[in-house]
């Protein structure tokens, strides 16, 4: 399930996985803000673009796990 699809449920927190960092398995997560560059004669304007790409950051080590990475087109 991405970040996109947050469900809201009545779900009791024994009936859930916790998710952990890939790389040094801290349960908490921050969000952050990835920014992508989109070039002038992509977006047909007079300057570069940036996008922002929201994402969960661990917040023991930074990690970004390959789940909550976008996913290209």
């Amino acid at each position: 399930m991405s970040q996109q699809q947050q469900i809201n449920m009545n779900v009791a927190l024994k009936d859930t996985t916790p998710i952990k960092c890939e790389e040094c398995e801290n349960e908490v997560f921050i969000e952050g803000v990835m920014l992508r560059k989109i070039s002038r004669f992509v977006t047909g304007t007079a300057q570069d673009a940036l996008m922002p790409i929201p994402v969960f950051t661990c917040s023991k080590c930074g990690h970004v796990n390959a789940e909550f990475m976008p996913k290209d087109k």
